[in-house]
């Protein structure tokens, strides 16, 4: 079986150019494969690791993954905001720990822009339970200072003590419609999370209420640029709405009763979602798609297994007298089955092997910059059971493919080959 495997190899080593083209066609295939699939799990673990620590999010009634989106994932908008006296009196309850409230709704050359309370910096967790924590400076203390994530402030360019304007709504620039008027102070950057926190301007919750003075009505009132900056701290900032509201409980234990005790408030409609439920079934909606884009990338796999097939059928008319001569030194026909069969095994087993170095050093090149611009976390360690389950089905399925010219070859008589065609 040695002198077989040895015999294949010198074989393939004789034919090297389309050996090569073959071995490298089959490499890509098992590559995408795999990108697609660590892409897939790198997102589901990206989207599972934006927000940790967190037991309830808590909104108006609007469906359990619209609520996760606007409210994690900064995607969409909400129909309807929780009132102010309903967040103290979740705020209040026995049972939980903290509550921190959001408001969402006006935006920052395209980026969205979030109303929070300070205690945001410290419940909000992310990646298993890291908390958020500052690159430079610190949270905002003062009515119109602004804390920035680290893809705005990269992108933008901006630095500490930068002046910046808020937009009304969720245009991609500054307009004329906006809060010109009304001026921010960044006084800190956070450092990188790969989460839509990266992505978000944060403000104090007084502060989106400041700079709505004079829309009452949902539109600029002409007179609200007359209004003094020290009129407006005189005013009473408390917000009459919140978007949604965080929720750590005391105990984990009471969260189905909490969640219960919240659905079914008898003054305002609310809904309390637990995160992880929400993800599941997120990825309920999305894994039609996830199937689809995995047999795309299984077909092309196909392909590459085509591609030893036609290399050695190709190769059998070129190879007639190569057999003959193996067959009038004592080679057996279950010999030359054998023969054909470890070199397409060999093709699909080095192939295999050159996908998966292939795309895991690509990953180890892109995995920091997918992770910091897309919040996509790929694995960084050896090869797992998903390459080695790939490694052998391809494997597997060359030997298989190399049947198909090894039974051609093996059926053709000794004369065959060392006969003269003309």
């Amino acid at each position: 079986m040695s002198a077989l495997f040895s015999l294949a190899w010198a074989s393939l080593l004789n034919r090297k150019g389309s050996v090569i083209l073959t071995i490298v066609a089959v490499a890509l295939s098992v590559a995408l494969f795999l990108g697609v699939e660590k892409a897939r799990s790198g997102a589901r673990e990206g989207f599972g690791n934006t927000i940790s620590g967190t037991d309830l999010i808590v909104g108006a009634p609007t469906g359990s993954v619209n609520l996760l989106l606007y409210s994690v994932f900064r995607m969409g908008g909400a129909t309807a905001e929780v009132s102010w006296p309903t967040y103290e009196k979740i705020a209040s309850r026995k049972d939980v720990a903290w509550a921190v409230p959001i408001a969402l709704g006006d935006s920052h050359r395209g980026y969205r822009v979030m109303g929070t309370s300070p205690d945001y910096f410290e419940h909000y967790k992310f990646g298993g339970g890291q908390q958020l924590s500052f690159a430079q400076g610190k949270p905002f203390d003062d009515l119109f200072d602004a804390v920035i994530g680290s893809e705005v402030a990269r992108e933008l360019g901006y630095t500490l003590d930068t002046p910046v304007t808020l937009s009304h709504g969720l245009g991609a620039a500054d307009l004329g419609s906006g809060h010109e008027n009304r001026p921010f102070r960044i006084t800190g950057i956070l450092k990188p999370t790969g989460t839509p926190v990266d992505r978000t301007v944060h403000v104090s919750l007084e502060a989106i209420t400041a700079i709505h003075v004079g829309w009452e009505s949902g539109a600029k009132n002409p007179l609200a640029d007359t209004i003094p900056e020290e009129m407006i701290r005189s005013f009473d900032l408390t917000p009459k709405t919140v978007t949604a509201i965080f929720v750590g409980l005391e105990r984990k234990g009471t969260i189905l009763t909490t969640r219960r005790a919240i659905n079914t408030n008898r003054g305002e409609p609310l809904m309390a979602i637990i995160p992880g439920e929400a993800l599941a079934e997120l990825w309920n909606v999305t894994s039609v798609a996830e199937r689809a884009l995995l047999a795309v990338s299984a077909f092309v796999i196909a392909v590459g297994l085509v591609s030893i097939l036609t290399s050695i059928l190709t190769s059998l008319n070129e190879r007639r007298r190569e057999m003959s001569i193996l067959r009038a030194t004592g080679a057996r026909p279950h010999h030359i089955f054998l023969l054909l069969v470890f070199e397409a095994g060999l093709v699909g087993f080095l192939g295999a092997v050159l996908g998966i170095v292939l795309i895991h050093g690509l990953i180890a090149v892109l995995a920091p910059l997918l992770q910091a611009q897309y919040g996509v976390a790929f694995s960084m360690g050896a090869p797992g059971l998903v390459d080695l389950a790939v490694l052998g089905a391809v494997t597997a399925a060359s030997l298989v493919i190399g049947a198909i010219p090894a039974l051609t070859a093996m059926r053709r008589s000794l004369a065959d080959g060392l006969s003269v065609r003309l």
